[in-house]
């Protein structure tokens, strides 16, 4: 499949997973991707977490101001002003982070009450506003996610979600509110989020993972529950960290050595012993939850190489998003996965 088409599939591309899989390093690298195939990507964060912007070099805190991490055709990096941003530039990344608050304080402002808003969240009315209404705060980040959508303003629009736990109730609160309100302004915000998480053009979710057996068995777990609960359609899963293959592992060290005529201490022979058998076994171990991964959750893979670096920068961003694309390219293949 080609890169653009795949990433165009759907407006919004919710991105999910487990806390510790990755999740905020595949927004990055997806961001990388579209871009790299001339699309313009907006990445929504929700946390405030810094993992984006650093995996683009970028030492910028993201505010609700938004920045620019990939410049197309420019040497500029810095502020955007999106009140006034008609469309992101095309092999453009920019993000931003949305919290509730700001999120609040806009649609306060919206509606003509700019000059109190400000003083309503001071003053704690709103928290207690949201604990008497369980979801209004993610109706509010949702609400927000739905007008950036439906503006137009990106040719794809990545939103770095909470860990899977939070994401449930996150996506599930519209439904919710739907249901429990009877009119105003909340239902109808509440509709509007729904309407855009059940269309497949304009919202779905990617569920990142890693090859080991309890975060695939929560990917398994979440994807039924985003389906069934939440109506949201499903990309491919993502899986990071794959340990690739390595030739000549089935031979023990010594007779390798000994093939090539080689020489070490014998202290040297069994640490290069015990390296490849925790490498045979882990490979083993990853296959195995490969496997099972396919047959209990049919859903294409994108397989991401487990990388030995200490952090993840511009080089390390490179290689990831050149593997989601490679797997990106293969999903032509009926299997739907990536050797």
């Amino acid at each position: 499949m080609d890169v653009s088409a795949f990433c165009i599939q759907s407006r919004v591309l919710i991105v999910a997973g487990k806390g510790g899989v990755g999740k905020t390093t595949m927004v990055a690298a997806l961001a990388h991707m579209a871009a790299g195939a001339g699309l313009s990507v907006l990445v929504v964060e929700l946390e405030g977490r810094p993992g984006v912007a650093t995996a683009f070099g970028s030492d910028d805190e993201l505010g609700y101001a938004g920045s620019v991490l990939r410049a197309a055709g420019a040497s500029s990096l810095g502020d955007v002003d999106f009140d006034n941003l008609a469309k992101v530039p095309a092999g453009t990344v920019q993000a931003r982070t949305i919290t509730p608050d700001d999120a609040l304080l806009e649609y306060l402002a919206d509606h003509g009450l700019r000059r109190i808003s400000k003083r309503l969240l001071s003053s704690g009315i709103v928290d207690i506003v949201a604990g008497a209404i369980p979801g209004v705060r993610d109706i509010l980040v949702l609400g927000k996610v739905k007008q950036i959508e439906r503006s137009g303003i990106a040719d794809l629009v990545l939103v770095d979600a909470p860990a899977t736990g939070h994401t449930m109730t996150f996506l599930s609160s519209a439904g919710g509110l739907l249901d429990a309100a009877r009119g105003g302004p909340i239902r109808s915000q509440a509709a509007d989020v729904v309407q855009l998480l059940s269309d497949p053009a304009r919202c779905q979710v990617a569920l990142v993972t890693l090859p080991e057996e309890m975060p695939v068995s929560e990917a398994i777990e979440a994807a039924y529950q985003l389906e069934d609960k939440v109506g949201i359609a499903l990309g491919p899963v993502i899986v990071n960290a794959c340990y690739p293959p390595m030739p000549g592992l089935a031979t023990p060290a010594e007779d390798t050595l000994r093939s090539a005529g080689i020489t070490l201490e014998a202290e040297l022979v069994t640490s290069l012993e015990a390296a490849r058998q925790f490498r045979l076994t882990r490979q083993e171990l990853q296959e195995e939850q490969l496997q099972r991964l396919a047959h209990e959750l049919p859903l294409p893979q994108l397989r991401v190489p487990f990388l030995f670096a200490a952090s993840i920068g511009p080089s390390e961003l490179d290689v990831l998003s050149e593997a989601l694309a490679t797997g990106v390219k293969a999903l032509h293949d009926p299997a739907g996965v990536v050797p």
